[in-house]
């Protein structure tokens, strides 16, 4: 590997180009129109224009990025997250064009992404699981029955779901069948598949997460995170080590996580996700994602390993070198997603130009943006404008950190989600570890009158 291409945009982009550097890569960015002038193309060693601004056609057409690393002679594509990034028939379409995937063998993002199949792995794997169906839900039987079997309230899930969408609850047997016929043509219209499959739900559940690494022969796990503050199933602020777990099941979490990538014989990183249910003092399998994940930092934050650097050596054909024994955890890290949205107007996105951007320091304080102040940011894409990630000894000097890192980060001209993690990192409820999944939709006050 030497010349590697970033199939993405924003801070992810910047982020990888910059690991890519220090390793002696020389860098290519990918750029739709709407994008002359970011900060990946700023820093990239060339840049290529593969497209106008809407996704489809630029960042999402597998096409114009491979004729791009054909023309700039680039041997590798990273795709980052989102986008192609789990996009098995993109992954092998680099494969046949001659060029390195950094990534999972498609095989496995095939896998993996059908939710029920992967749930089917994961048993296998003996991960814990919720109660539901086994594979996909079979709409002709009775399956108000099958709902009674498991118990209400329940989900049911699209099989090729992915980032929170396709999840809808059953509160009653009344509501069964209405429900999956409405789950299935959102899973129709989203995925292209109206497979969907039942799982139990937990009530306040914490949304926990296990990484893992491989090579195709070892496997380890970089311990594990928190990610359940969020909103409607979009996450918001990331922890790690996730507190509170007992310590049987955090490790019953991690190893039968890094069964489960051992028996998918998986290379690269991948995240396998679980609800904790601290009621039951449960946890459950909920998906395997087959990509680097945006929280990764905190996980870089406790061990020290640049998981980036490790994603380029494995598919340069490296071995990862080291076992279990050699990974140490430090401390606790926070991250905490800078998006911009108004949290107090129903979090509408805010494009606009940013007429001040100002970063706070420190020791243990990490910044990865996408932008800088005099940039504009337009409506065609996802909203984060970067990432702020504070580390310290334990968790509660970890917090402190973060609270003086929050107040010292101004952004002007656009409207940011930093006054919101102002108010949610000083909670009691979040210094307690009492937060759940649904936290900000439940806690009247929270949010802003017309939030």
């Amino acid at each position: 590997m030497k010349k590697l291409l970033v199939a993405n945009r924003g801070e992810i982009a910047v982020r990888i180009i910059r690991t890519a550097q220090e390793m002696g890569l020389a860098t290519v960015a990918v750029v739709s129109e709407a994008d002359r002038g970011s900060n990946a193309e700023r820093i990239a060693d060339e840049t290529h224009v593969i497209g106008p601004a809407p996704a489809g056609l630029s960042y999402l057409n597998h096409d114009a990025v491979i004729a791009a690393a054909e023309a700039s002679g680039a041997d590798a594509i990273h795709p980052g997250y989102g986008f192609l990034s789990e996009n098995a028939a993109f992954a092998r379409r680099v494969l046949e064009a001659g060029l390195i995937w950094v990534g999972p063998d498609p095989d496995a993002i095939d896998l993996m992404g059908d939710k029920a199949r992967a749930r089917q792995a994961a048993i296998d794997a003996g991960v814990p699981v919720l109660a539901g169906t086994e594979g996909v839900l079979d709409t002709s039987a009775d399956i108000e029955s099958i709902a009674d079997e498991i118990g209400y309230p329940l989900v049911v899930k699209a099989s090729a779901g992915g980032g929170g969408r396709g999840i809808r609850r059953i509160n009653s047997r009344a509501d069964v069948r209405g429900t999956v016929e409405v789950a299935q043509a959102e899973a129709l219209a989203a995925f292209g598949s109206n497979e969907v499959y039942f799982e139990r739900f937990v009530t306040r559940a914490r949304h926990v997460e296990v990484q893992v690494f491989g090579d195709g022969e070892s496997w380890v796990h970089l311990g594990d995170r928190d990610c359940s503050m969020q909103r409607r199933q979009q996450k918001v602020i990331e922890e790690a080590p996730a507190p509170g777990l007992p310590v049987d099941l955090r490790q019953r979490m991690r190893d039968t996580s890094v069964e489960l990538a051992r028996q998918s014989k998986y290379i690269g990183a991948g995240t396998v996700e679980f609800l904790y249910d601290p009621e039951r003092q449960e946890v459950a399998f909920i998906e395997m994602n087959t990509r680097l994940q945006v929280e990764h930092p905190i996980s870089e934050a406790i061990t020290g390993i640049d998981l980036v650097r490790e994603q380029l050596r494995v598919a340069a054909g490296e071995k990862l070198g080291y076992t279990q024994e050699d990974i140490r955890f430090d401390g606790h890290a926070f991250e905490f997603r800078i998006n911009a949205e108004d949290p107090d107007n129903s979090f509408m996105p805010s494009p606009g130009k940013i007429e001040t951007l100002e970063l706070s320091g420190g020791p243990g304080v990490r910044a990865d943006f996408g932008f800088s102040a005099g940039q504009t940011v337009m409506p065609f894409y996802d909203s984060l404008l970067g990432k702020v990630v504070v580390w310290a000894a334990d968790r509660e000097q970890a917090r402190a950190r973060a609270i003086r890192v929050l107040r010292e980060t101004e952004i002007s001209g656009i409207k940011t989600t930093v006054p919101l993690m102002r108010r949610l990192i000083e909670l009691d409820d979040f210094a307690a570890a009492e937060h759940y999944t649904t936290y900000i939709e439940s806690v009247p006050g929270l949010l802003g009158e017309s939030a």
